[in-house]
């Protein structure tokens, strides 16, 4: 794989840039785009307001693809590093037995439920994270992914012609090469519902709402995880993310990391969900196992160079090559990376999270999410909901709209 070298190419003038790289490549959160304001020009002639404007945009996009090189060459660096590691193999789901107890009706049939949720739990708390097969049925895994890569095609025309438009649409992973975090919209026909209907006319009618099915079977009353996620961060807990992790053919490799800045308590529980079968070739996320602690958090945020590539090397590193319907659920503070997709097929995951209700405070992570969906929800609203929709409401999350723009607290 090439690495682009635009340091070299693009910044024979001066820019002083390559030390703010340098200092940044390999941190966690280096996703972000530096603040144009840390470009310093040492041009001595005169220019025009509009030369100005223009070196500026042409600066800053220079800086956030300088960046990028920069982390892509991390990447490669920790991929060799993983290749090393003996210890890597397939994730696996675990084989945990739900134990029945006495009870009737109802209570017979959740009770076997709330007893395995309490087992992935265990897991979850020791290895930060666990497999769980067959979260989604096969035909609402392909519904769902056929209705969230329309999503993205409507995006992309959306952001095209307005690309003010883009932190609606897309979420952490944005301007990433084929890939890209997509923020997802609750109401029936999704994007298409965005624009309100002119007065005189009919709203359109849908004959599907995919994402709410997927929703049904994932955490509606007897759901396949939502006894695991109640046990994790109760009812209370805040729906932090919605959203598609779309990554293209050509999409290059992550660097390792956690989502959010390490705190004592597990901030966020991440589902992974597959909309189609996750091979090798389509580049399925590497977590190291156990990494959630403070002591990993501290070796990989404060550590040296030579420490962070020790703990690749050392960590017990699982492969999540998934069938379809299959799910990861991972403490947030785990490290982590998505693989480069070299297949000639696109790899489509659902993407949800709640919030600890017992961490109070900032994150240090806004997530994906839309931003009027920011604290609106809780799992016991999102319950409330898919109740209302099994009982009938075919749009039973339009109280709290399309998700555009933030909502006033």
């Amino acid at each position: 794989m090439t690495v682009h070298s635009s340091i070299r190419r693009h910044l024979g003038h001066s820019l002083v840039l390559t030390l703010a790289i340098a200092c940044r490549f390999a941190a966690p959160f280096s996703s972000y785009p530096i603040r144009t304001a840390a470009i310093r020009c040492t041009h001595r002639h005169r220019s025009s307001p509009a030369s100005s404007i223009f070196s500026s945009i042409s600066a800053q996009d220079l800086l956030y693809q300088d960046q990028q090189d920069a982390m892509l060459r991390r990447a490669l660096h920790e991929e060799e590093l993983l290749s090393r590691n003996k210890s890597t193999k397939e994730l696996l789901a675990p084989k945990l037995k739900a134990q029945p107890k006495s009870g009737t009706g109802f209570a017979m049939k959740a009770k076997p439920l709330v007893s395995l949720a309490e087992a992935q739990a265990t897991v979850v708390r020791k290895e930060g994270l666990v497999r769980i097969d067959n979260v989604l049925t096969a035909d609402v895994a392909d519904s769902l992914r056929e209705y969230v890569l329309e999503q993205q095609r409507i995006a992309k025309i959306e952001t095209d012609r307005d690309a003010s438009l883009s932190q609606i649409y897309y979420g952490v992973e944005n301007r990433r090469k084929s890939r890209c975090d997509l923020q997802l919209s609750l109401l029936q026909g999704g994007y298409a519902a965005d624009r309100r209907t002119p007065e005189g006319e009919e709203p359109a009618v849908y004959e599907t709402f995919p994402l709410a099915d997927a929703l049904q079977q994932l955490l509606g009353e007897e759901g396949t995880l939502r006894h695991l996620y109640e046990n994790l961060v109760t009812m209370e807990g805040e729906f932090y993310e919605l959203a598609a992790v779309i990554t293209d053919p050509g999409s290059n490799r992550q660097t390792v990391h956690p989502d959010l800045p390490f705190q004592e308590k597990a901030p966020l529980y991440v589902i992974f969900l597959a909309l189609q079968d996750v091979t090798v070739q389509m580049g399925p996320t590497s977590f190291l196992m156990g990494t959630h602690t403070s002591k990993c958090n501290d070796i990989f945020n404060c550590g040296g160079a030579s420490q962070k590539d020790e703990l690749i090397l050392k960590s017990e590193c699982r492969l999540s090559t998934l069938k379809k319907g299959d799910a990861v659920l991972f403490d947030a503070r785990t490290l982590h990376c998505g693989n480069a997709n070299d297949s000639e097929s696109t790899r489509a995951l659902f993407n949800f999270s709640f919030r600890n209700a017992a961490v109070k405070g900032d994150l240090g992570y806004k997530g994906s999410i839309r931003p009027g969906y920011e604290k609106a929800m809780k799992l016991k609203d999102m319950s409330e909901a898919l109740l209302a929709y099994g009982a009938g409401d075919e749009n039973p999350f339009a109280k709290f709209g399309n998700g555009m723009f933030k909502r006033g607290y």
